[in-house]
């Protein structure tokens, strides 16, 4: 069993002291004296960063999914084809100087769309101020994926005339994170630790499968097992592997399945994941099981994934893997 002083001494920049303080983040961040922007006409939103600032993107998308409005989540360098003066842009970047990004801001400038943007300043910042661009300053938490709960909150306080979302729904996603958080913190270093079990089954190669409205969630595990745990993550739709990924299952692999499930998918998607589980069962294979818990879109998503990223911080424990450096990420942009 980990132990504190596990953490404290492989954790070396404290990363899980940022994740213990998601609620109260959360909840200070939605309660900060700034006005819903209120833009007119929109008919299409761009969301557009990259890494954990892309998860926001995401699971942005999943919440407007239900709506009319059409939605693209952009993870590059390019804006998709069809955004006109009518498309808002919302731009995030948590250093403020991520290249994509840039790219993106400075595209729809030049294209005249609706634009606001998020970040703790740098380049993207200076980008605004100049051409009279809303920009939101949010302070940084440690890093972009710890930053997930003050941006996330930040953005829906902003744009919440947008997203056609209930307060009441965003004030019990909070209550949802309080609950989850007395269960998975640093002080329950015990077997009653839901996310301490599931990094203790994860062995070898996590295969995350997702039902559609769960996309996000099994984005940002993938993305935190292998920022965090530095180890090699795949995410997989069920109902696509179903056609083309369940065959790779007849030959020998190192690879293990998390299912994600919600209580109120799709009849259909049900059935594919009930027959997943009979097959796996069948062939011998262990497999993990996580249910969601709410009805509420956002309640469902983000207790989902604090569950599943304190899941990594653990994991890495276990490997005595530091969970905060990303020597890769910075040899890339030390060379761009």
């Amino acid at each position: 069993m980990i132990t504190k002083s596990d953490l404290e001494k492989i954790d070396t920049q404290r990363i899980f002291k940022i994740y213990d303080k998601w609620p109260k983040i959360a909840q200070e961040s939605f309660e900060l004296k700034l006005k819903p922007v209120n833009f007119e006409n929109i008919e299409h939103i761009v969301f557009a960063g990259m890494g954990g600032s892309g998860a926001i993107g995401d699971v942005f998308s999943s919440i407007l999914s239900k709506t009319k409005i059409h939605v693209n989540v952009v993870k590059g360098y390019l804006l998709p084809t069809t955004v006109d003066s009518n498309t808002l842009v919302v731009i995030v970047s948590v250093s403020g100087n991520t290249a994509e990004t840039l790219a993106i801001l400075n595209s729809a400038h030049k294209l005249n769309c609706k634009i606001i943007v998020f970040s703790s300043g740098g380049k993207m910042e200076d980008f605004c101020i100049k051409n009279k661009i809303q920009h939101i300053h949010v302070i940084q938490h440690h890093s972009p994926r710890a930053s997930f709960t003050s941006y996330l909150y930040t953005m829906l306080k902003v744009l919440y005339n947008i997203l056609q979302i209930k307060e009441e729904d965003i004030l019990e996603s909070i209550d949802e994170l309080k609950k989850i958080n007395t269960k998975i913190n640093s002080s329950n270093l015990t077997n009653t630790n839901p996310a301490i079990n599931l990094a203790e089954w994860i062995t070898n190669i996590p295969m995350i499968y997702y039902p559609l409205g769960l996309k996000s969630i099994a984005i940002r595990f993938k993305n935190s097992l292998q920022e965090n745990a530095k180890i090699h993550a795949i995410a997989e739709d069920a109902v696509e592997a179903c056609h083309n990924g369940i065959v790779a299952w007849e030959g020998k692999n190192n690879i293990k399945p998390i299912l994600l499930r919600g209580s109120h998918d799709y009849i259909k998607t049900k059935e594919r994941f009930d027959i997943l589980k009979i097959y796996f069962k069948e062939k011998n294979i262990d497999f993990y099981e996580i249910y969601s818990n709410s009805d509420n879109i956002l309640s469902k998503i983000i207790s989902l994934i604090y569950l599943l990223d304190y899941t990594t911080i653990y994991f890495a424990t276990l490997l005595k893997i530091d969970p905060s450096p990303v020597n890769s990420i910075d040899y890339i942009k030390k060379r761009m």
